[in-house]
C-alpha cells in the first residue's frame, strides 16, 4: 500500500469571530440596523440627535485616546471601514471605533506607545480583521493522507485540519510546516523500522 499527504488551503465557512471570540484593543460600537455588529454596548441611535453628540458621550464615557467613524457598505454581502465608500446608495454611517486607555493598559501594559500613528494603525488593523470575517476573507488548511490500495484506489482521511487564519499566506506556511514535520517523523519511522527488521 502506498501512502502520500495532500496540503489544501480553503476559505473557513466557520471561523471564530474577532469581535466576540477574541480580545481587542480597540472597542466597536454599531447602532442602528447594524447594532449586532461589533462589540455588545448600550447605546441607541435613538438617544442622539447625531453622530457628533454620541461621540460626545463616548468621550464623556471613556479615557478615549483616538476615535474614528464606522461606515459600511451594505451590498450582496457587508464589508466595513473607518472611511465613507463610494457609493452613496448602500453605504451607511454606523458607529464609532475607538481606544479606551483603560483596555490598552490592561491589553499592551502602560508603558507600551501610544502616538497617534501607532494607535491609528491598531484600530485600522483591526477594523480590516473584522472586515475580512464579514466578508469572508478567513481561511483554514487541511492535511491529508492519502492511501493507495493494491487495487489502485485511493483512500483520503484528515489527518490535521486549522483554521481563522486571516492571511492565505500565513495559513498555507503554517499548514506546510505541519505537513513537512509530519513528513520527518514518518521519514524517521522509516528509518527505524528498516534498521530494526
Amino acid at each position: 500500500m502506498k501512502t502520500s499527504y495532500e496540503l489544501k488551503v480553503e476559505h473557513d465557512n466557520d471561523p471564530m469571530n474577532p469581535r466576540t471570540d477574541w480580545d481587542n484593543i480597540t472597542t466597536m460600537i454599531c447602532v442602528g440596523k447594524y447594532s449586532y455588529l461589533g462589540d455588545k454596548h448600550n447605546y441607541k441611535d435613538k438617544d442622539f440627535d447625531s453622530w457628533d453628540e454620541m461621540k460626545e458621550q463616548i468621550l464623556l464615557d471613556y479615557k478615549v485616546l483616538i476615535i474614528k467613524p464606522l461606515y459600511v457598505y451594505d451590498h450582496s454581502g457587508i464589508t466595513i471601514s473607518t472611511s465613507p465608500f463610494n457609493c452613496n446608495w448602500d453605504t451607511s454611517r454606523v458607529g464609532w471605533v475607538f481606544i479606551d486607555e483603560k483596555q490598552l493598559n490592561k491589553m499592551c501594559g502602560e508603558d507600551f506607545e501610544r502616538s497617534e500613528e501607532k494607535l491609528s494603525l491598531i484600530l485600522d488593523g483591526e477594523v480590516k480583521t473584522y472586515d475580512e470575517y464579514l466578508t469572508g476573507q478567513v481561511y483554514q488548511y487541511t492535511i491529508y493522507e492519502i492511501h493507495t490500495c493494491d487495487l489502485g484506489h485511493q483512500h483520503k482521511s484528515v489527518i490535521e485540519s486549522c483554521g481563522s487564519y486571516y492571511d492565505e499566506g500565513d495559513c498555507r506556511d503554517e499548514g506546510q510546516s505541519v505537513l513537512d514535520h509530519k513528513m520527518t517523523l514518518v521519514q524517521d519511522e522509516e528509518r527505524y523500522d528498516s534498521k530494526h527488521k
